[in-house]
């Protein structure tokens, strides 16, 4: 077992994933960085593509709806590292707008990619964080105009600080029923599937950021959700005003916090400043 660093992206293979996975390398990231993505043939041409402009990355497959992937990852990590120093859970996916699938059927795909894929990443890997290590949960600012959209008492309960990571997957799967059913906005949700996973995304890392603090003082561990900005990849569109690399501008600064940095730790934060929630 090696105890050189590691870090970690999740959807690593295009997009803003592989810009953080670039953004790493070109930082000289003092260890390993692990590019994963679902398919294998392209995670691996990515490696390669980042072997031609000078930087070394390695891949893994990470399927985040599959348990067995994970957990394959996870075993992986800790048997040649002993632990995790760095995890950016960036995969995820959107509908685009002429989407056609009806909107209950959207709404179960992506939050069972966007929100559980997180969870049961987070779940298999946290315990693998070493002390000073970050992570890092992409999100959207699109999570803050959907809390918008939400009744209050929806909004009020996804701002509760109390709120426990099992309540709050028992409002995701309230969400994912209603749309089902065609009565969402009746029941106080946004329109939209994927503002609403990543409102989970966002309050998931609240949660994970409070308890690491209380299981694991002292141990310096940074845990943040962010906002990449609107940006061009297959899942935005053309249209979008920053590249690939601009998007991995934040997520990057947090990977990349100094040691013993105190703050930011269970915050969204969007052009590496906090932002109000």
């Amino acid at each position: 077992m090696s105890t050189k660093k590691v870090a970690v992206v999740t959807g690593g293979n295009k997009g803003i994933g592989l810009s953080i996975v670039t953004g790493l390398c070109r930082a000289g990231y003092p260890g390993d960085v692990v590019l994963t993505a679902r398919d294998e043939a392209r995670g691996q041409a990515a490696v390669a593509a980042l072997k031609a402009e000078g930087h070394t990355a390695l891949f893994q497959q990470l399927d985040i709806c599959d348990q067995a992937s994970v957990e394959r990852l996870r075993d992986f990590l800790a048997q040649k590292y002993g632990g995790l120093d760095v995890l950016v859970n960036n995969a995820g996916i959107a509908f685009k707008v002429d989407a056609v699938e009806p909107f209950g059927e959207q709404a179960a795909i992506t939050m069972e990619t966007n929100f559980w894929g997180t969870v049961r990443v987070s779940r298999a890997l946290l315990p693998l964080i070493r002390p000073q290590g970050r992570v890092v949960n992409v999100s959207s600012f699109v999570s803050l105009r959907a809390l918008k959209q939400c009744s209050p008492e929806k909004q009020q309960r996804f701002r509760d600080e109390q709120l426990s990571e099992e309540e709050l997957g028992s409002l995701m799967k309230e969400f994912v029923s209603a749309a089902q059913q065609g009565d969402h906005q009746a029941q106080g949700w946004p329109n939209t599937a994927y503002g609403t996973s990543k409102i989970g995304v966002t309050v998931l890392s609240r949660i994970q950021a409070c308890s690491l603090t209380q299981t694991r003082p002292g141990d310096g561990i940074l845990l943040n959700a962010c906002c990449p900005g609107w940006v061009r990849t297959d899942m935005a569109g053309p249209k979008a005003p920053r590249s690939p690399e601009e998007g991995a501008e934040t997520p990057l600064y947090l990977a990349l916090l100094p040691p013993n940095t105190a703050a930011p730790h269970g915050q969204f934060v969007s052009d590496k400043t906090v932002k109000e929630w």
